[in-house]
């Protein structure tokens, strides 16, 4: 490479670089004898280095067309994301907490549910009831309904709701060596109580787990979703159809 360097200054301070007349590069005519040196210039860099990659003023333009774009961007993707449905962002992305204002106060009633899958070992402990930490089934019950009371304290978009009702349905299935959790939230309001359903479900099975860990650490919680759901503009909604 240094070789190369060293070509490449002899040939243009041989040919190119040589000193400029006063006269000539003052005159009336100094314009076309430094527009000449320049193109004798990139002559001898072409047959040193190759032909430059093109570039032109319309590349500029388009490069910073695409730039603009990039940053636009983010704004017509999120634009169309809450036009689509995303309640809890605005027109800029932004997260927001919906205005129930204009709604209607209908019955709305949410059923969640949740498996905790224990293993042999720690099914049996909780079966005989014989885990140091004491009644899981029962602790656990209490836990979600406490859960559900507090989903606007835990989901910082969530409304601070009156629930009307909440009850947990955990049931021990041998088959699965699992403890299969069921949650019914329900209230009379402008807004749905899924989060609660699902929050007390969820609740309950982290609670079952904090109950069982000494035993084991292999216990997984599992299959946390919503079954089913009444009330509101959306109207009824069921997994099972």
């Amino acid at each position: 490479m240094q070789a190369l360097e060293m070509m490449f200054f002899r040939r243009v301070s041989s040919k190119t670089l040589r000193p400029l007349q006063r006269s000539r590069l003052f005159g009336s005519n100094s314009g076309y004898d430094f527009s000449k040196a320049i193109q004798e210039l990139n002559k001898e860099m072409e047959s040193v280095f190759g032909e430059p990659p093109k570039s032109s003023l319309a590349g500029s333009i388009d490069n910073q067309s695409m730039a603009h774009d990039s940053e636009s961007a983010p704004t017509h993707v999120t634009q169309s994301i809450s036009s689509s449905g995303l309640t809890h962002t605005d027109s800029r992305g932004e997260a927001q907490m919906v205005d129930i204002s204009p709604k209607e106060i209908t019955k709305r009633v949410a059923i969640a549910s949740c498996k905790v899958i224990l293993g042999q070992k720690v099914f049996d402990l909780v079966s005989a009831n014989q885990v140091e930490k004491g009644d899981v089934l029962g602790v656990a019950k209490i836990a979600g309904i406490c859960g559900a009371k507090q989903t606007s304290n835990l989901i910082p978009l969530c409304h601070n709701i009156n629930l009307s009702h909440v009850a947990l349905n955990l049931t021990l299935s041998p088959q699965d060596l699992c403890v299969e959790i069921e949650s019914e939230a329900a209230s009379n309001g402008k807004t749905g109580v899924e989060m609660e359903a699902l929050t007390a479900v969820t609740i309950a099975g982290l609670t079952v787990y904090d109950m069982c860990k000494a035993a084991s650490k292999d216990i997984l919680i599992t299959d946390i979703r919503l079954e089913s759901k009444s009330g509101g503009k959306s109207g009824d909604w069921s997994r099972k159809k």
